[in-house]
């Protein structure tokens, strides 16, 4: 509808918009009641553990695997210790890999069936962007259980 450019750029504000809104609901209106809650299980105990060391990390990976459904990640991260700053800042960045694949796709799949053609460029552009991601996780990933076996 929008064209790539502006297409991701509105997608990416939206989406990271909507993150913060849903972890900041989480954060000032159910954390204290989570964590008197769930305060002494060794399993959260751990996981909070985890996001105050290595937050930036647990966040990236999290996004960058599709895995994750991203609004339960949203309220979940808030009830966390990962800072809102922190969270934004690579919500932001990690989503933006995927908004690009989706927005571009998008646009090129509309070019190629309005054209009759195969839009060669933005085909590239995902195709980078998808090797980009996949090497992005696995660092992530190595870089996470590094961190872990010093710990």
């Amino acid at each position: 509808m929008f064209g790539s450019v502006v297409g991701v750029i509105t997608v990416s504000l939206g989406s990271t918009l909507g993150a913060a809104a849903a972890f900041a609901v989480a954060r000032w209106f159910a954390r204290d009641a989570v964590v008197r809650w769930l305060g002494g299980n060794a399993s959260y105990t751990r996981l909070q553990d985890l996001t105050a060391r290595h937050g930036a990390i647990v966040v990236a990976i999290t996004r960058l695997v599709p895995l994750f459904p991203f609004n339960l990640l949203n309220y979940g991260f808030g009830l966390t210790a990962v800072p809102l700053p922190t969270y934004v800042f690579w919500s932001w960045l990690c989503m933006l890999p995927g908004t690009i694949l989706y927005v571009v796709g998008a646009d090129a799949v509309t070019k190629g069936l309005a054209e009759g053609r195969v839009p060669w460029t933005l085909a590239g552009v995902i195709l980078a962007v998808a090797g980009l991601l996949v090497y992005v996780v696995r660092r992530a990933r190595r870089a996470l259980h590094a961190s872990e076996e010093l710990a």
